[in-house]
């Protein structure tokens, strides 16, 4: 009985059959609209746009003179006034007072070679000048006595109470008496030009500064034989190479084609390349009148206006010539973009500033045109990467990709 009965039971198809189909695809209808949703959002914010290839251009410092510029050319700082210090005479170099980039004065002396033979030479000199001397003083001495002794007898003879021949005598000790005097007198100058003579050798050996100058070479070193020709094997001719810093000029090649372009007392701008930062004015101080055949280039020296002592000798440089004098205002540099570069919205104007891999968009004030660039006041800093020819899917946060030029 209880088997049957368990046979019996049976689940019913109405309570088994269980339908949950149509409450999943709301769930599943649910979060794929999210999912859209979270995807249009990230698009819009551009987080997972594709990257846009853009061309960027640098924030640079713009200087009003370049659009003043009539002609660009480039050369070298050149002292003008430049020499290589040497002796008059050969000796061994004893004492060295200078080293690179000493300032000396006119006359100060740099150098001294060995100088104990030219020192015992004056000693002697001087011992002569005093012998002779002495022998003067002497030679004076016996003609004044002699001129006593011949007008004493000059009066006795005429009074008959000598002989005329001690009267001869007496005028010829006399007449010899001024003769040593005169050969005294000789000697002594020609005692005094030696002793001259010994003093120039030993100014000689004293190496001297012919002007204010900067040392830029050391040629020789202590113990170095120096001579004046130098032909002497490990003989050195220079002791040191200066320079006067205030006659710093820029030496720069002009094609000849170009010369119309420039005239003696143009204003000009000179930039080194070892102080890029820097613009330096000048003016145009002379033109050599000889063409290089070779380069068909002529020779144009420009002065500095300004003086800086970071200025040196063979500093490469760039020179502008331009049409008139720079303002006092115009001598500063300034930020600019490229126009392209500008985005116009409601009456502001923007730049796409790159940022790693993304822009940022960014409202600017402009300021006057320079040529080929914009002035920009505020907004963004030299340096700076912003996309030129912005299209119209940038936006702010844009993924973008640098495009090779």
């Amino acid at each position: 009985m209880e088997k049957e009965d368990l046979s019996k039971l049976k689940i019913s198809d109405s309570v088994r059959t269980f339908r949950p189909a149509r409450s999943r695809k709301k769930i599943y209808l649910a979060i794929f609209m999210v999912l859209v949703i979270v995807a249009a959002v990230l698009y819009f914010n551009g987080i997972i746009s594709t990257a846009i290839p853009v061309e960027v251009a640098t924030v640079s410092q713009v200087y009003p003179s370049q659009t003043l510029s009539q002609l660009n050319a480039s050369g070298y700082v050149v002292a003008q006034r430049k020499a290589a210090v040497a002796s008059k005479t050969t000796g061994r170099l004893v004492a060295l007072m200078v080293e690179e980039g000493s300032r000396v004065k006119e006359g100060q002396v740099i150098a001294r070679l060995e100088d104990e033979d030219v020192k015992a030479s004056l000693n002697q000199a001087e011992a002569n000048l005093k012998a002779a001397r002495a022998n003067l003083d002497e030679a004076k001495a016996q003609m004044e006595d002699n001129l006593r002794t011949f007008n004493r007898y000059k009066q006795l003879v005429a009074g008959g109470y000598i002989a005329k021949s001690q009267y001869d005598t007496a005028e010829s000790q006399y007449l010899r008496s001024q003769a040593a005097v005169a050969s005294s007198e000789a000697a002594v100058k020609a005692a005094e030009a030696a002793l001259q003579g010994a003093n120039v050798a030993v100014g000689y050996t004293l190496i001297r500064a012919p002007f204010d100058a900067v040392v830029l070479t050391k040629n020789a070193d202590i113990g170095d034989i120096v001579t004046p020709l130098g032909a002497a094997a490990n003989a050195k001719a220079a002791v040191v190479t200066i320079a006067d810093l205030g006659s710093l000029q820029v030496e720069a090649d002009v094609a000849e084609t170009n010369l119309g372009l420039v005239k003696k007392g143009q204003p000009c701008e000179i930039q080194l390349d070892a102080l890029p930062g820097i613009r330096f004015q000048g003016t145009v101080h002379t033109i050599v009148p000889t063409v290089d055949r070779s380069k068909a280039t002529i020779l144009v020296k420009v002065r500095f206006l300004d003086k800086d002592p970071r200025i040196l000798p063979e500093m490469r440089a760039k020179v502008a010539f331009l049409s008139r004098q720079l303002k006092e205002e115009e001598q500063k540099s300034v930020t600019a973009v490229p126009p392209s570069s500008l985005v116009n919205k409601a009456n502001q104007t923007f730049v796409f500033a790159v940022r790693e891999n993304r822009v940022e968009e960014k409202q600017i004030k402009l300021g006057q045109p320079f040529g080929d660039m914009m002035e920009v006041l505020a907004g963004v800093e030299a340096g700076e990467k912003v996309v030129i020819k912005p299209t119209k899917k940038l936006r702010n946060g844009s993924r973008v990709k640098i495009q090779e030029k």
